[in-house]
């Protein structure tokens, strides 16, 4: 099995977690990238197999396939055990929501301050900013009675772990306000495979001069 991601890619970071957690063995490519071009140029695999010409793309024989989401679909389908889906058929649906809720809901909003981590006092920062937080207390509120999103640990909480990681290096990083959050953070941040991963994107950070998380210190 080979993997194409990036050094920085937020969902080339999940699918690493996911196969760690799996316990799948895989090569790992990392696509060249640069501060100034990105990605460019596009590495070819991607550009044959993912028309969005985005990573993260895998590769298992004759099987090639993209888009994080399909990707732990078919990590599930694999290697059932551990499973990270929860067994019951609400809780996995909850799962699966909040897993596209990360990307789909929360993460635009980040998307939106990339550029603007100099303009804290743009209405365009503080307006992306502000959903942010609000869903961090939605996700304070889904935590109260739980150690993680969807009552087991899942490819929810591996994706909303990304893509919080994404906030705080962009400037909307979750406070004391949300001390569910903050735990459930740490217990994400102490799992082998995410300190692995997240470990790895805190040395390149670390590398091309770019602030670490506080929550990533030490893990490079």
């Amino acid at each position: 099995m080979k993997i194409i991601s990036g050094p920085l890619s937020m969902f080339g970071a999940k699918v690493e977690i996911a196969a760690h957690e799996k316990g799948i063995d895989f090569e790992l490519v990392m696509t060249p990238f640069d501060q100034l071009r990105g990605y460019d140029p596009k590495h070819p695999d991607v550009l044959r197999i993912n028309p969005k010409r985005q990573v993260p793309v895998l590769i298992d024989g004759n099987l090639e396939i993209f888009d994080s989401t399909q990707i732990f679909e078919y990590l599930e389908d694999l290697k059932p055990t551990p499973a990270l889906w929860p067994a019951h058929p609400g809780a996995r649906a909850m799962a699966r929501q909040l897993e596209h809720c990360s990307d789909e809901i929360y993460f635009p909003h980040i998307v939106r301050l990339m550029g603007l981590e100099n303009t804290p006092d743009d209405p365009a920062a503080q307006t992306a900013r502000n959903e942010a937080w609000q869903y961090y207390r939605r996700m304070e509120r889904v935590l109260a009675n739980r150690e993680f999103l969807a009552e087991t640990y899942s490819y929810a909480d591996i994706a909303f772990y990304m893509a919080q990681l994404f906030g705080a290096r962009k400037g909307a990083p979750m406070t004391g306000e949300t001390p569910n959050l903050l735990a459930w953070r740490e217990r994400m941040t102490a799992r082998p495979a995410v300190r692995k991963v997240a470990g790895a994107m805190a040395g390149y950070l670390a590398s091309i001069g770019s602030a670490v998380p506080d929550f990533l210190v030490g893990l490079n």
